[in-house]
């Protein structure tokens, strides 16, 4: 039985040993996501996973999405998605989905599973319509919002797993007008100093511990920085976020 359950949600005893790795099947990551089906399937609401590891739950969230984006991207009397529709509504999608995690090989594995997650939807849609800074877009979002940091202590940690006194900061991507996206930046700390409820758990009180349990910190809603310190902001065609390091 260790040797089955190592295949699927182990990479090595050390790793369990030294940072308490373990990953979540996917028959429960579903069964934990069904708990909150609704947000799940909405384009734009907002997750959080602070233990992210290479991403079982991002990715399955990404799937759920992006089957949301093909559904929002049909004109009316429509079978078929639009692709510059779909294209957009699938960069909301990925800019939506934020993951910490101690280990940068795992933040790594994280961004491009997500990507190509995307990018398989993205192609088999858009075909001969693909954008390349589109493309170049999305990595950078992922890299923005896949951070290799502590949430326990919201400070990130570099490429050898030391902490660094350089507070974790996540971005929050929003369509202002046409195919203009804002890029807001704000601390990780100042956001929960604000003691912030997620709306989705707010409308569930009673089911508060179930989310808890689901290693899910937050379900943020489009309210999520009212709350936090403010950083930075860049306005940009969403095909050339990336412009703005």
């Amino acid at each position: 039985m260790w040797g089955v359950f190592m295949a699927k949600q182990v990479k090595s005893r050390q790793r369990v040993t030294d940072h308490g790795e373990v990953f979540t099947a996917t028959r429960e990551v579903n069964a934990m996501l069904d708990l909150v089906k609704q947000e799940t399937e909405r384009v734009d609401s907002r997750f959080l996973e602070p233990a992210c590891g290479d991403g079982n739950f991002m990715a399955e969230i990404l799937r759920r999405k992006l089957e949301a984006a093909k559904k929002r991207a049909i004109p009316p009397r429509k079978r078929k998605p639009l692709p510059l529709e779909f294209e957009k509504q699938s960069v909301i999608a990925v800019a939506s989905i934020y993951g910490v995690d101690l280990l940068i090989d795992n933040v790594i594995a994280c961004r491009n599973r997500l990507y190509d997650i995307w990018y398989e939807e993205y192609e088999n849609i858009c075909n001969n319509e693909i954008n390349e800074d589109c493309k170049a877009a999305v990595r950078f979002i992922l890299d923005r919002n896949i951070v290799c940091g502590n949430a326990l202590t919201m400070k990130c940690v570099d490429e050898n797993g030391i902490e660094i006194d350089e507070p974790i900061v996540f971005s929050e991507w929003t369509f202002i007008m046409g195919s203009i996206m804002q890029r807001k930046d704000y601390r990780f700390d100042k956001l929960l100093a604000g003691n912030y409820m997620p709306n989705a758990l707010n409308k569930k009180k009673k089911r508060a511990d179930e989310y808890t349990q689901m290693n899910l910190l937050s379900i943020v809603d489009e309210n999520l920085c009212d709350e936090g310190e403010f950083v930075t902001s860049y306005v940009a065609d969403y095909r050339r976020v990336q412009e703005h390091g």
